[in-house]
């Protein structure tokens, strides 16, 4: 007996659907991979270790953190960008994500269109802290204290084109400062030397200055949250202090390869939604100063394209390029 016409229908879809659509039923068969494009030991390579940790748990594979550091995070990220869009290949993106599609001038891969986006998992803000040495007390205070040596006041970041970067030259635009760049390698030495007074003031992540600010050994004068931190409540948002609409994060997400199938990436979004609420991943969070954050998908696509928007603004006012 011959198959009727639909039950032939669907056998010729059968043959003809992707290799990934096929492959959807028995996903997981193999351990998964997630790319880290910096350092281990990190800031972004620590949370997603223990995010992965609780995916593996979930999904009944193992689930491997791979670094691959290098050229701004876009060695790793370009690594993900080539896989076979079957998600067993991921990448934790983060602010070089975006900054380096303007930084670069030669890339062969687009660092946010080349990315089937999961779902953002975290973020933290900056602090403008100065050395207790520096005669100001607030923000308005150091805006005329600059005002009054333009170019002559330094400030340190983590490096050209890091994001602690970006975010000063977006102040300074707003504010209409000029002061002195002094790049380091990594926010570390950058700290170290703001600590000992050698450069008088820098944006760094939020969390780990609070010991400093609580010791007197550096002075908070604004977040750059849209909200207060609750770990600094009595220090203003730069916001609040004169710049409306201004917020700046550090911020991390999950995202696949392009063309990976809309299904896979849904499961991906579920499961990683439930690692955030995971008891270990959530004390974890709270204890490094990361607020938790959920998105759709296609909410990280838009954040990440308006991300790189900003980002491309605020490399051209700085007149930065990298070949």
């Amino acid at each position: 007996m011959s198959p009727s016409p639909t039950r032939r229908r669907v056998l010729a879809a059968a043959a003809l659907a992707p290799w990934a659509v096929r492959a959807q039923a028995g996903y997981p068969n193999r351990p998964l991979r997630i790319v880290v494009p910096y350092s281990a030991g990190g800031a972004s390579d620590a949370p997603m270790r223990v995010i992965a940790q609780e995916l593996a748990k979930q999904l009944g594979q193992a689930v491997v953190v791979e670094n691959k550091p290098g050229q701004g995070g876009l060695i790793g990220s370009e690594m993900v960008a080539r896989a076979a869009p079957d998600s067993y290949t991921l990448l934790l993106a983060s602010n070089p994500q975006t900054i380096g599609a303007s930084l670069y001038e030669k890339l062969t891969f687009d660092p946010v269109e080349d990315f089937a986006p999961v779902s953002l998992f975290g973020r933290e803000p900056s602090v403008l802290v100065v050395h207790p040495s520096l005669p100001v007390r607030t923000l308005q205070d150091f805006i005329a204290y600059v005002k009054a040596r333009p170019g002559e006041v330094n400030y340190a970041s983590s490096g050209n084109g890091s994001a602690q970067h970006l975010f000063v030259a977006r102040f300074l635009s707003a504010a209409g400062l000029k002061m002195a760049h002094v790049p380091y390698r990594g926010s570390a030495p950058a700290v170290q030397d703001v600590l000992a007074g050698q450069v008088p003031m820098a944006m760094p992540g939020l969390a780990a200055m609070v010991p400093y600010i609580r010791e007197q050994r550096l002075r908070a004068l604004a977040v750059t949250g849209t909200a207060r931190s609750p770990l600094l409540p009595a220090v203003p948002t730069l916001a609040e202090s004169g710049f409306p609409g201004f917020e700046a994060y550090v911020w991390s997400g999950l995202v696949a390869p392009k063309g990976t199938p809309p299904a896979l990436i849904e499961r991906l979004h579920r499961e990683l939604a439930t690692a955030l609420e995971a008891p270990a991943v959530k004390a974890f969070m709270e204890q490094a100063g990361i607020e938790q954050v959920t998105t759709s998908p296609a909410e990280m696509l838009a954040f990440m394209r308006q991300e790189k928007e900003r980002s491309g603004k605020a490399v051209r006012a700085a007149g930065l390029r990298v070949d």
